[in-house]
């Protein structure tokens, strides 16, 4: 039984077994060092959902969520997860990777392609190209089996904090807007419109990269800084995730290669914005 969070710290979460499924009830939680320490603070009362097809996952990672003060639905496989979210917009999404029936990498095209709902992928293989491959589709985030639960949540915080970032009331000094080449991104709603006024979805992640790039034009930043400029470095310096996002964030930009794109690349250091930048 997942003890008080208050009391108890948890060490894993998906420990052995196909896809993370666990080998016995006794081994489903082992304690560590700061069993003591208080509970990590949430953005309480925020709507997740699980999609996982392990149940005991699924009953395990909900119950911890919500004593964290979470809102959490569930779902076994991409069929109730497409209808669940036919009729629900919840406000982060943890999904598997190896669903029944569609992947838990097709499931995050799908929702991508219709919504920026921060998106954070879960799985037992550890090899980076699933990882890259998650990230390309749109994934904010990815968690590998077995976790600690108290590293999800953090996970899950930090990228809500990117998401919900106000949207009528700005830090003092803070540009409204950002405007080049036709493009304008606003910096309080977490918009980026194109040349044509058409709004271009971005997921919380590349709107913080892109961000840090209209920030400083025409300078060389290097990956390291827009790794903590993105708010990206949570747990390791993966910092092929930058090369990924950066290249999503291209595509959305209209570039279809290097050449044409307002993202230029500095062999060895980093990315360079390119066009000069207007702030109002």
């Amino acid at each position: 039984m997942l003890a008080d969070p208050a009391r108890q710290h948890f060490a894993t979460i998906g420990q052995h077994g196909r896809n993370g499924a666990f080998s016995g009830c006794p081994a489903l939680f082992r304690t560590s060092p700061g069993m003591n320490s208080p509970p990590t603070e949430s953005l309480t009362g925020t709507h997740v959902l699980l999609v996982d097809d392990d149940a005991s996952i699924r009953q395990l990672v909900a119950k911890f969520l919500r004593s964290h003060g979470f809102k959490v639905s569930v779902s076994a496989d991409s069929r109730d997860t497409r209808e669940f979210l036919t009729h629900n917009a919840p406000q982060l999404i943890l999904l598997d990777v190896m669903l029944p029936g569609a992947s838990g990498f097709e499931l995050c095209r799908e929702i991508r392609a219709k919504s920026a709902v921060p998106i954070i992928m879960l799985t037992a293989r550890t090899d980076d190209t699933d990882r890259i491959v998650g990230l390309e589709i749109g994934a904010d985030d990815y968690v590998t089996k077995p976790f600690n639960p108290r590293v999800l949540l953090a996970r899950i915080n930090a990228v809500l904090r990117r998401s919900m970032l106000p949207r009528d009331d700005g830090p003092a000094g803070l540009p409204r807007r950002y405007r080049f080449e036709g493009w304008t991104v606003d910096p309080l709603r977490r918009d980026l419109i194109n040349p044509a006024g058409i709004a271009i979805d971005l997921t919380s992640g590349e709107f913080d990269l892109l961000l840090a790039l209209v920030e400083a034009p025409q300078r060389v930043l290097s990956r390291d800084y827009l790794l903590d400029a993105s708010k990206n470095r949570i747990s390791t310096g993966f910092d092929r995730s930058i090369d990924v996002q950066m290249s999503r964030l291209r595509k959305k930009l209209g570039a279809g290669d290097e050449t044409s794109s307002m993202i230029k690349t500095v062999r060895g250091i980093g990315y360079m914005f390119a066009p000069p930048v207007r702030r109002e």
